[in-house]
Formats: C-alpha cells, structure tokens, sequence
C-alpha cells in the first residue's frame, strides 16, 4: 500500500469520542474550501460504526451547508432514527466551530434475495489504454500557475483516468459526458464498507466540473464558482475500490447558476455497483461592491 493511501485510509477511520461522536482530521487539498468527498467519506465512515456489521449502506443523502475549514477537525453526530428488522437509518451531523457543515441521512440494508436488472455498462476503452489525469498534469505543467502545479503533481491516494480528454488549460465547448476510470492506488482491507466510504469519498472528484464541459470553461479559473449543494449516492452491488470502477457521468441540465450532474459506477465485469447525483453552484464569482 502507497503512503499517501494509507494516509487517506487513516484520515476516513475516526477518532470515538463517545458512542455516536466521532473526530476526523482534515486534509488539505489546495481547495479554498474541505474538500466535500472528505466530509462524506469520514459521515459514512462514522455512521457504520453505529450499525451492526452484515447491514450495508445502500443509499445516502447529503447536504452541504456551510463551507469547512481544511485546516481543522471535523466533529459527526451520529443519530440512530430506525433499526428495523431489515433496514436501519441514520443522521450525521458535521461540526466544526460549533455550527453545522453538512448533513447526511443514510440508510442500511440486511442482506437479501430480489429482482435483478440494470443498464449496460457503457463501451469505451479499457483503463490500460488510457493516460491518466495526472499525465496530463505532468504534460501542461510548464503552463500551469505554481498553486495548481503544487497542489496536482504529488502522488495521489487515487489514479483517475478519464476517456474524453477536456482540456482545463484551453477548454472548448464539448458535450457534458464524461467516462472516468477510477481505482485506489494500491491495496485495500478485505471490508466491503471501508471500499463504500473511499468510493463515496472519490465520487466527488470531477463530477461538477463535468458540467462546464457544453461551456468551454475551466473551474480553474480564479472567478469560478464550483460548490456542491447536495450529493446523493445509492450502492447496487459488492465491489472492491483496489480495482478499477468506471465512473460515467453527465449533466442533464445547467440553470440558475446550478449544475446538475449525475453518474453510473460499473466495475470491470460490466455489473452497475453505485449511481450518483449532484446539484452544486456553478457560476463566475461576483466581483467585490456588486
């Protein structure tokens, strides 16, 4: 295992406080803001630690309110609202400087038998193929301001591999879809929840962004406005994150300064694992007395 995977598995295992307080550190992305899949990995993370082990996440809904503090702890409440005989919920609650961040509501299933459908997995070139976005770092470096350099060329706890190449540096309009090969860089524990919460974690990165793609716009420039209102996730299927998972998303819709986005996780063997959906602000900053 990578140093800085084993740095992010310790960062999603939270510190008990008491039953149903939990602490999580905080990782600093270059962001402005906590990074948001960070926020839902660590709420994942301390909710399973309040439901019993053969129930699983099947689905969560988050809301992000406030935006947090890189630089600080991240304090979950964890509320048990229903344990039934097949399914249990939870609220989380994310606290920093005693107001609350974010939320999420989260529900788990016992195992069982039922109907079996999906859709197919798109066709498009396998992860061997393709470069990687840090490649493309590698490659547009010279061009890129010592903020992005620094913050994108160290080694990351995930590989991402999208198919279409959109570029950030001189971006031109293309339609909003965008496959997305996405794997742990190195070897996982054999716990099928720390995989849920590290893909739930990786699930925010480049998803919004896929928005701009009909726009010709880069959410690097300094006036652009990305952040997400509310993330919602539903897990299908068992699958292992230390294997590639292909991450297919769109944007149906852009209004009102909001991006719509939503995506499909298949894992290699083409079975549909997770689904996801997405709101978040999408609009160029107001200048200062405006």
């Amino acid at each position: 295992m990578s140093q800085v995977l084993d740095d992010l598995l310790s960062l999603l295992k939270l510190e008990t406080i008491e039953q149903g307080i939990y602490r999580g550190q905080s990782q600093d992305l270059g962001f402005k803001a906590l990074f948001g899949g960070q926020v839902m990995g660590q709420a994942l993370s301390a909710a399973q630690e309040t439901v019993e082990k053969d129930r699983q996440v099947h689905s969560l809904h988050s809301y992000f309110l406030r935006a947090g503090d890189a630089s600080k702890p991240v304090v979950y409440e964890v509320e048990v609202l229903r344990d039934g005989r097949s399914f249990s919920a939870r609220r989380i609650q994310a606290i920093q400087n005693g107001q609350a961040i974010f939320y999420m509501t989260a529900s788990f299933q016992a195992p069982d038998q039922g109907f079996e459908h999906q859709d197919a997995m798109p066709d498009v070139p396998g992860p061997d193929e393709i470069s990687s976005y840090q490649d493309y770092i590698v490659e547009n470096q010279h061009v890129l301001t010592d903020k992005i350099r620094a913050k994108f060329l160290a080694e990351k706890p995930i590989t991402l591999k999208p198919v279409e190449k959109y570029n950030w540096i001189e971006p031109e309009k293309m339609p909003a879809k965008c496959h997305m090969w996405i794997k742990a860089n190195g070897d996982l524990p054999d716990d099928l929840r720390v995989h849920k919460y590290m893909l739930a974690y990786t699930s925010d990165f480049q998803f919004l962004p896929t928005a701009l793609f009909p726009h010709g716009v880069s959410h690097w420039r300094p006036d652009m406005q990305l952040a997400t209102i509310d993330h919602t996730m539903w897990f299908h299927r068992s699958f292992r994150f230390d294997d590639w998972l292909l991450y297919a998303i769109d944007s149906p819709t852009a209004t009102s300064g909001r991006g719509l986005v939503r995506g499909q996780i298949f894992n290699r063997q083409g079975e549909l694992v997770a689904s996801t959906m997405q709101e978040g602000v999408m609009r160029f900053r107001k200048a200062p007395n405006t």
